[in-house]
């Protein structure tokens, strides 16, 4: 009784918000649209210009472009 306890709370505490946290963020990357404005893993801020099926181009305020994995975006900012 004390290991189904101990592996239910393991569950409630640890796996079931892991994976919501996931399915969330699955969710902003297929979500992306042109013209968003969203921040990287790293840190970037940055304008999405084009989007392929594994990466997006961002642009970034000096005007620069650069290519970044689509996982790589942590989540969008506001307009």
């Amino acid at each position: 009784v004390f290991l189904v306890l101990i592996f239910g709370m393991f569950y409630f505490l640890m796996i079931r918000p892991q994976r919501r946290r996931q399915k969330e963020h699955e969710e902003l990357v297929h979500g992306l649209n042109i013209g968003d404005k969203v921040i990287t893993s790293g840190g970037i801020y940055g304008k999405i210009k084009s989007i392929s099926e594994d990466s997006v181009v961002l642009e970034v305020e000096s005007g620069a472009t650069m290519r970044v994995s689509r996982n790589s975006i942590a989540g969008k900012r506001g307009k």
